[in-house]
């Protein structure tokens, strides 16, 4: 078969300006998890006016999208995934103005190449990625049924095929206490504040007894309303991540035992809730990681095969990679060391140099789509790797293929 990348370069070059464009719109106008109503407004309109059919509010989610293109013939489904909500406080620090400018441009130029492709093409566009889990909620509520792959990329210090996410929970913690005069009658209170240092203390002494894989760390939102008043109420925000759900479920007694243990020194009491679905680690289908980096090396973009030593975050992408093929690969749009939620990796993500290589990165995620929808031999291949790696992660979460 003719290689499509030829074609797919010069579209995507047509594109230039209009990925820019959307790129640095979509960065100047940051919006956090589920609050992405500019950024949704702005992909939809350019793939309603691909001649894609647009789906709005799915999953009862405002910000939330499908957009679908019909080929000209029976056969599978596959999904470009979007993400667009940025980082509270700093903006697009994690680069999610490229994912949905390269990734929407990947979805037109593989039409605008091969629009008689067999099967559907679906653009999906994920809300709340960071600390929402957006791909959760559409998991769950239906939106990837009959999704036979799903591909995305992300901007990062690094290029790679691909790299392990750890199973995360983002768990909200509640310090009860009894409120007092802090000056004139202190003993009659009890302090919240107190109770959320020593857990903070107590966590900080867990951490040479746990894996290397293991990370709680957090923040305090809510210390009390005034110094001289015994804060009665005290709340932390904490993020528990382990390898896999299993570890993080042994994780997270001990984590829950150091904030009871907290309490009770304190005379107080703790209540905990999870603020977010529970992020599943990463199953990553390394047969279509490859040949996209087939793909990438022709336009001049090597991509590092995954090692244990790069450092790994979580997604929500990890909950879709048990129900469906995924991959999730790195490129890099700053000097490496740079670190990933930070100022540093806001200002690379409107940069030309990072415009130059999503540019690339959507042309070889372009090929690999229309490789998937036209090449039912290599789609056999993602499958069979997908039924065989999946149970060791979630055996009762393979999808029916």
């Amino acid at each position: 078969m003719h290689s499509p990348l030829p074609d797919l370069r010069a579209v995507v070059y047509e594109h230039r300006p209009a990925l820019k464009e959307l790129s640095l719109e979509l960065h100047a106008m940051p919006e956090t998890r589920f609050e992405e109503y500019y950024a949704v407004e702005q992909l939809t309109d350019r793939l309603a006016a691909a001649g894609f059919e647009v789906d709005k509010g799915v999953a009862d989610l405002p910000t939330a999208f499908t957009a679908t293109h019909r080929g000209a013939a029976d056969g599978p489904t596959i999904a470009v995934l979007l993400e667009y909500d940025a980082l509270p406080g700093i903006g697009h620090g994690c680069g999610h103005n490229l994912i949905a400018a390269g990734g929407l441009i990947a979805a037109l130029a593989a039409v605008a190449v091969r629009p008689g492709h067999a099967g559907m093409l679906k653009v999906i566009g994920t809300p709340g990625e960071e600390g929402g889990g957006g791909k959760i909620l559409m998991l769950e509520r239906g939106v990837f049924a009959g999704v036979d792959a799903a591909v995305m990329f992300h901007p990062a210090d690094r290029s790679l095929r691909a790299r392990h996410a750890l199973a995360a929970s983002h768990l909200r913690l509640t310090f009860h206490g009894v409120a007092a005069h802090a000056a004139k009658a202190p003993w009659d209170g009890r302090s919240a504040a107190a109770a959320a240092q020593l857990f903070l203390t107590a966590v900080d002494s867990m951490r040479q007894f746990v894996p290397p894989t293991a990370r709680v760390h957090g923040i305090v939102t809510h210390g009390g309303d005034a110094p001289n008043v015994v804060p009665e109420r005290a709340e932390l925000d904490i993020y528990v991540r382990e390898a896999t759900s299993a570890a993080l479920d042994e994780l997270l007694v001990r984590v829950l035992a150091a904030a009871e243990g907290a309490a009770l020194a304190t005379g107080t009491t703790v209540e905990h809730a999870e603020t977010a679905p529970r992020y599943t680690e990463r199953n990553n289908n390394m047969t279509m990681a490859d040949r996209l980096a087939v793909h990438s090396a022709g336009l001049g973009l090597e991509l590092e095969p995954p090692s244990p030593a790069n450092p790994a975050g979580s997604s929500d992408i990890g909950n879709v990679s048990v129900h469906m093929p995924v991959i999730h690969p790195y490129v890099q749009i700053c000097p490496r060391g740079t670190p990933g939620h930070s100022a540093q990796m806001r200002e690379a993500a409107r940069t030309p140099e990072a415009h130059a290589v999503t540019e690339t990165m959507a042309t070889a995620l372009a090929a690999l789509v229309l490789d998937l929808l036209d090449d039912p031999e290599f789609l056999t291949s993602v499958r069979e790797e997908f039924q065989a790696s999946v149970p060791a992660c979630a055996p009762d979460r393979r999808q029916e293929s």
